[in-house]
């Protein structure tokens, strides 16, 4: 039997000085044409790119891309070749955005499934609100350090931060988990006390627990080709909610 090649069908898009309201025109033309892998080359700082997109297809981005990258958006891959701004995967419902660079504040705000890989530093309140439902929930994983507030008023999901890139200080800023509620966060190493926020707890990794960073970070490695044994090697703090309503005191019933 002959079976047919179907060429996947390539769209490459300048950015050089393209307002971000034009560009993302165009991104949407494109999709509605049929193409499969858009690729955006000059990219600085324009914003909302690929918002709300549904179909399966892959965007590669060269350089910096704007605020709200991928937010609200529902099985697309992304991948950044540089560094992102913030809120990257707002809301995001499916889907994976891969950073090879650095992404700042607020990554994964209020995001519901689908992956986030970052192969450097991440800002502050990353992971803000995310949420998950029965089986779905979704992921950040980020090579570097994060910021202050991570996994503030975490509802579900997973992150995990390892600390084996970029800035060389403490893995993660003061205030982690905030108002958590549920959800996990791994940190790689130890996590002092002090830097906890409100109604959050430590505890040491279980077999489940071991079983599910193996198989998250083996995709992220293969991602970044680091070593997966390796970033293995270090325990892993687990942060939890020690509580479903961690702020109930301050209110009456």
């Amino acid at each position: 039997m002959n079976i047919a090649k179907v060429k996947v069908k390539e769209r490459v898009i300048n950015a050089e000085g393209v307002r971000y309201k034009a560009l993302n025109y165009m991104v949407e033309k494109a999709l509605k044409n049929g193409a499969k892998k858009i690729k955006l080359i000059n990219v600085n700082g324009q914003r909302y790119i690929a918002d709300g997109v549904k179909d399966e297809v892959e965007i590669e981005l060269q350089g910096t891309p704007g605020d709200d990258l991928g937010s609200f958006m529902n099985g697309p891959k992304i991948t950044v070749y540089g560094n992102a701004q913030d809120g990257i995967g707002n809301t995001m419902n499916d889907g994976k955005i891969i950073v090879h660079g650095d992404a700042r504040d607020i990554v994964g705000h209020s995001m519901r499934g689908g992956k986030i890989y970052v192969n450097g530093d991440v800002g502050y309140r990353v992971g803000i609100h995310m949420k998950e439902y029965k089986g779905n929930y979704p992921i950040i994983i980020a090579a570097g350090v994060a910021g202050d507030f991570l996994g503030e008023y975490m509802a579900g999901g997973r992150i995990i931060i390892l600390g084996i890139k970029g800035n060389t200080g403490e893995i993660s800023g003061d205030w982690i988990a905030t108002g958590i509620h549920g959800g996990i966060i791994y940190i790689r190493g130890e996590v002092p006390e002090s830097k906890l926020g409100v109604a959050v707890k430590m505890m040491e990794t279980n077999d489940d627990d071991r079983k599910f960073l193996r198989a998250a970070l083996k995709e992220f490695c293969e991602t970044f080709n680091h070593d997966l044994e390796d970033v293995l090697k270090a325990e892993f703090t687990k942060i939890t909610p020690m509580t479903h309503r961690p702020f109930g005191k301050m209110y009456t019933d």
